[in-house]
């Protein structure tokens, strides 16, 4: 008997290949399905052909049967790259927290392979790659992938730090590597207020207020100056030198300058001040006796107000 006719079936779609007398096979191209078969059962697709010759007698082989089974179970892979994106710490952002959680969402597209989370890859300035299972690394499954924040479990030093991330999914795609730099900064400014002193008496009402200041991790840094609770407007920080002209109320004063690091850390000095314009008065003199024996004493008295 002559075959009539040999078909596959393929994600439950039905194919009809046609004798190849060169090689004596039946064939043909078919395009593969356009999901992958890793969350299939089994992570393949079945295939089934199905052989009939002209007497009407069908032959149907699949996955399933002894011997050739094995040749019928079609892999398919996506070629999709998992995305990482890192929204915790902000890019060349400056904290003031040394073990500030780091966190970042893990996805791959809808119907993919999914995340392989036991791929995950996280480094701290190229040190020992943290994975799912580390201390203080904690993942929760979304849909598509999955949101982790990573603690760092030990201290970092102040200054720049970088974190690389990375992953794949099950399909062996590998995410385009996500890295991240910012800046840890645990110490506040250094201030120095060089005039006026604290507890200063003048008596004149323009002062200049002079210092300087810097932060060795996160300079510049901005001054700002409060007298008597009012900003005093911009202040100019030159090499770490800064003077600001303000112009004192009659009495008492306060002057409060902050300095604050790209961080937001500040340091903060208070002086107390009097201005006093008074003019002191000489109302009346007395001295007794007068006239007076030379060599002897004399009493001067002075009445001033003022």
């Amino acid at each position: 008997m002559a075959i009539q006719q040999v078909r596959v079936q393929i994600d439950g779609t039905w194919h009809v290949l046609t004798y190849n007398s060169s090689v004596k096979k039946y064939e043909k191209t078919i395009t593969a399905p356009n999901i992958t078969s890793y969350n299939l059962d089994g992570r393949y697709y079945p295939v089934t052909v199905e052989a009939t010759n002209t007497a009407g007698t069908k032959t149907t082989v699949n996955d399933t049967t002894s011997g050739i089974g094995s040749s019928l179970k079609l892999v398919v892979k996506e070629r999709i790259k998992p995305t990482i994106n890192i929204t915790s710490p902000g890019a060349n952002a400056y904290i003031i927290n040394s073990k500030q959680p780091i966190v970042f969402q893990l996805k791959d597209e809808v119907n993919g392979s999914g995340v392989n989370i036991s791929s995950l890859s996280l480094k701290i300035d190229g040190g020992t790659a943290i994975g799912n299972g580390s201390p203080g690394m904690v993942c929760t499954k979304v849909t598509n992938g999955y949101d982790c924040t990573y603690t760092p479990q030990s201290a970092l030093s102040d200054g720049s730090h970088t974190v690389t991330i990375n992953v794949s999914d099950f399909d062996g795609n590998v995410a385009t590597q996500a890295s991240r730099t910012y800046t840890v900064d645990t110490v506040p400014p250094v201030l120095n207020i060089t005039n006026p002193s604290d507890n200063f008496i003048t008596n004149k009402a323009s002062l200049v207020v002079q210092g300087t200041t810097n932060d060795v991790t996160s300079s510049p840094v901005t001054v700002t100056i409060k007298l008597n609770g009012a900003d005093q407007g911009p202040i100019t920080v030159s090499n770490g030198s800064f003077s600001k002209s303000i112009t004192l109320k009659e009495g008492s004063n306060t002057i409060i300058v902050t300095s604050k690091d790209a961080a937001g850390r500040e340091t903060i000095s208070t002086i107390n001040g009097t201005l006093d314009t008074s003019v002191p008065q000489v109302t009346n003199v007395s001295i007794t006796p007068n006239p007076v024996d030379s060599g002897a004493t004399m009493v001067i008295s002075v009445t001033v107000s003022g």
